[in-house]
């Protein structure tokens, strides 16, 4: 069987807050011969355990970490990694990937009125226009 997940999904698998519905989602991952996470359900899963769940930054990055190695799982792995790198930065997961996944697609440079996004991607050697 393979699969995509939803946030829900596997905000239930990170936080274990409902019993029998972590036990569900449990039971996929192991049954799934292919586990597909797209990109912005991994933007939603770290923007609901650091607002909802009040997260730490670093306890986000291991619970995105632990996922995108269990062997079943496929993401777009480098846009995660660009994704993580910013958020423990001090920054958002969501610029870091929207920064890495403008750029695959043609667009160097990262336009954007968040005066932080802006400086953490240019420490990152990112191009970046900061809109004042």
């Amino acid at each position: 069987m393979k699969v995509t997940l939803d946030t829900n999904v596997l905000v239930r698998l990170a936080t274990q807050d409902d019993a029998a519905q972590a036990a569900k989602a449990l039971q996929v991952l192991q049954n799934a011969t292919l586990i597909a996470v797209p990109t912005p359900a991994l933007c939603e899963l770290v923007w609901v355990l650091l607002r909802g769940y009040r997260y730490t930054a670093a306890q986000v990055a291991e619970a995105v970490r632990t996922l995108i190695q269990v062997r079943n799982v496929v993401c777009h792995t480098p846009t995660v990694l660009a994704g993580l790198a910013l958020l423990e930065a001090g920054g958002d997961f969501a610029d870091g990937a929207i920064a890495y996944e403008g750029e695959l697609l043609g667009g160097p440079e990262f336009v954007t009125f968040d005066q932080q996004a802006a400086r953490l991607l240019k420490a990152q050697k990112r191009k970046v226009r900061w809109l004042r």
